[in-house]
């Protein structure tokens, strides 16, 4: 499966069957944790078999059950960005390898997360992890023309990468960002509301997904 592929078949998981993780899938996982980690600077911790983040909120908003598995964002301050970027491609590696994921801002309790926190930095998130009972459902998602400038005369790289972006999951489906273009740099900007400088790193790693790093440059 190709991370396009994966963009397209990843839906939010909440139930998890209770099977575990093979050893060889947590070792790519780690590997792929300890390459991105030397890549963003940031400080993820994949945890496995470890159910107290998730117990006790059932019945709480999100219904989350059966997971035990779940990578923690940590990292310095003022990363949100980052965090949503670095996030989405580990989301994505785990798509590939037939794991289902759901991003997880409140919904679970923080204080049950035992992770290595150095000076400066904080936990920011945390992303479930594992088997789905489903493979999800796809929420309804807005126009490319209410989050970007994009048109009948844009490249077709943009189109690829608009659609990409567009399937990238947000805190409460927001989807509050704004693509625009000029020749080959884009700019991506985040809305306002919670979560949405994390919702942009995620959506903008969906975005270089689909339209190839190689045709543009950020701005």
């Amino acid at each position: 499966m190709t991370e396009l592929e994966a963009i397209e078949q990843r839906h939010s998981v909440r139930q998890f069957e209770k099977r575990e993780i093979g050893e060889d899938i947590v070792s790519a996982l780690q590997k792929r944790t300890d390459e991105v980690n030397a890549e963003s600077g940031l400080h993820i911790q994949l945890f496995t078999n470890e159910p107290g983040a998730f117990l006790g909120n059932e019945t709480s908003y999100g219904q989350f059950s059966g997971c035990c598995n779940y990578f923690a964002i940590v990292g310095p301050k003022g990363k949100d960005v980052e965090v949503g970027y670095y996030g989405q491609k580990l989301v994505l590696f785990s798509q590939t390898l037939g794991l289902n994921t759901c991003w997880v801002a409140m919904t679970y309790k923080k204080g049950n997360v035992k992770v290595d926190e150095k000076a400066g930095e904080k936990l920011y998130i945390v992303i479930a992890l594992g088997y789905g009972k489903t493979a999800g459902v796809q929420h309804k998602n807005k126009e490319a023309s209410a989050v970007s400038d994009l048109s009948a005369e844009s490249p077709e790289w943009y189109k690829k990468g608009m659609e990409a972006a567009l399937l990238a999951p947000t805190a409460m489906n927001q989807q509050k960002f704004r693509f625009t273009r000029s020749g080959n740099r884009v700019t991506a900007k985040a809305g306002i509301g919670f979560y949405t400088k994390i919702d942009l790193g995620i959506v903008k790693y969906n975005f270089e997904v689909g339209a190839g790093k190689e045709n543009f440059t950020w701005t």
